[in-house]
Order: C-alpha cells, then sequence, then structure tokens
C-alpha cells in the first residue's frame, strides 16, 4: 500500500462486521463522519466545521505534491488559529470570492482505513467537487478534484480532525481563487 506520498505504507485495514479487525472503529462511521465533513463545507457550515478540529489540528493544502510545508509554499497552511482566522474571513465579506456565495455539491469516495487503536485512524479518500458560481449575470462552473488525508482521534466519543492534507489534482499548475473548503 502507498500513501499519499507514494511511500510504502501498511496495508489497508479490512472492516469485518462490529468493527475492524477487532478494534471498535467501523468503515460506516468514518464514512459518515466524512460525508458530515462534506455536507458541512457544501452548505458553508464553516463554524460547524471548524467545531470538527482538534485543538492542535493541521489544514493543509500543497501547491505541488508533498513538499515539507515547513519550507514550501502552499496553497493553504493552517494551523488551529489559521483555521480559525479562515472561518472568520469566510463568514464575512471580506472573501470577495463567495459573494455570492457558490453552490457546492461533493462525493467523496475510494475510502481507505488505518486504525491505529481504539481512537485514533488515518484515513484516505478521493472527491469531487462541483461549485457553481454567479456574478451578476455571468455564471461558470469549477470542478474540483483530488485525494485526502485525514487523521482522527475520538475524544470524548466524537470524531475529530487533527490533520487533513488534500492533494488537488492541479495542485502544481494554474487554479482559480479557492473560495470553498476542501
Amino acid at each position: 500500500m502507498r500513501g499519499l506520498n507514494g511511500a510504502a505504507g501498511p496495508a489497508p485495514v479490512r472492516a469485518h462486521q462490529g468493527g475492524i479487525d477487532g478494534v471498535s472503529i467501523t468503515r460506516e462511521e468514518i464514512e459518515q463522519f466524512l460525508y458530515y465533513e462534506a455536507r458541512l463545507m457544501d452548505s458553508h457550515r464553516v463554524e460547524e466545521w471548524e467545531a470538527l478540529w482538534t485543538d492542535d489540528g493541521v489544514y493543509w493544502v500543497p501547491c505541488g505534491h508533498d513538499d515539507d510545508p515547513q519550507h514550501a509554499v502552499g496553497i493553504i497552511y493552517a494551523d488551529r488559529a489559521g483555521l480559525a482566522r479562515r472561518v472568520g474571513r469566510m463568514k464575512s465579506k471580506a472573501m470577495y470570492t463567495q459573494d455570492p456565495r457558490s453552490t457546492v455539491s461533493r462525493i467523496i469516495g475510494n475510502v481507505e482505513l488505518e486504525v491505529e487503536g481504539d481512537n485514533a485512524a488515518t484515513v484516505y479518500s478521493t472527491f469531487n467537487a462541483t461549485e457553481f458560481k454567479r456574478r451578476g449575470h455571468e455564471s461558470w462552473m469549477i470542478t474540483w478534484a483530488g485525494r485526502c488525508e485525514h487523521r482522527l482521534r475520538r475524544i470524548d466519543g466524537e470524531w475529530k480532525i487533527a490533520y487533513k492534507k488534500v492533494l488537488l489534482v492541479n495542485s502544481d499548475g494554474e487554479i482559480p481563487a479557492l473560495g470553498i473548503l476542501v
């Protein structure tokens, strides 16, 4: 099995009835979490999306593929404080790319799990999001697609995002202003 950066990794964990390889994490609950996150992002419920993150969460959308975020420019690199600032801009009129707000619909697929005990998992998935934008009498659609790596932790019975990396398929090319959550 290869991770998002192409490095060899452990084989994907197989789902079994009642859990994954005897662990109390089910594929269904992880997939439902990803679908819930997608619904929050698509419906611009940014405060609820922000609440899905751990206090030490990191959100990274690299420019190119798998550069070190500490030594390379990224499309987005935000720690928890950066996430709060981004959400604040998205709620205000300061994010001109979302005035008026886009309509977004996304599909999540190819979900793979690596379980790390009863309360943690790394999840790999793909997504395809269609964004419809309107400005005056003009309208257009943008397709955003890529692969995600989520590192999830169960805290007080709820799943939280500790790390999310999004590799856009066109991340090393020209991209339009990214005014939605990916």
